[in-house]
């Protein structure tokens, strides 16, 4: 089995690396990295990525602050749903937005925290989706904490 990782030389970091880096520590699964300019390239990117043999893609963007940014990762999502329903393959989409922290030592923490924990959840759907099932309802966050889930 094959991850695709797609990301942009529009993001502040290199999610990139830190996907690879989080899958080579967490499975033995092979990888092929595709870059591309910005979010809107993504979905053209993860079909690009699934014709090359991937079972998965995991895109990482980045959405700036302006509205046309914002509008930017719309299309970029519609697109993503567009491959998936073409495909019948997950497209794990790792967006990160720049008005989610003011600081960006916190916005780092985030986007790092947010690529490793969608890793993880790519890989599990591919090798162990049980494992998945198990958190359903148990409020799961990537990048911050879990809420936890509502119990009465």
């Amino acid at each position: 089995m094959i991850v695709g990782i797609a990301d942009t030389t529009f993001s502040r970091i290199d999610m990139g690396k830190i996907a690879i880096d989080e899958l080579r520590k967490y499975s033995p699964l092979k990888y092929i990295r595709y870059t591309v300019p910005g979010i809107k390239d993504l979905p053209a990117a993860a079909k690009i990525l699934f014709d090359k043999g991937c079972d998965i893609v995991i895109t990482l963007g980045w959405v700036g602050k302006t509205d046309t940014d914002k509008l930017s990762y719309v299309a970029m999502s519609v697109g993503k749903i567009l491959v998936e329903v073409l495909t019948g393959k997950h497209v794990i989409d790792v967006t990160i937005h720049e008005d989610e922290a003011e600081d960006e030592k916190e916005l780092y923490r985030i986007a790092e925290n947010r690529v490793r924990e969608h890793v993880r959840n790519a890989v599990d759907l591919l090798l162990n989706p049980k494992k998945l099932q198990k958190l359903a309802g148990t409020g799961q966050r990537q990048g911050y904490e879990d809420v936890g889930p509502i119990l009465f």
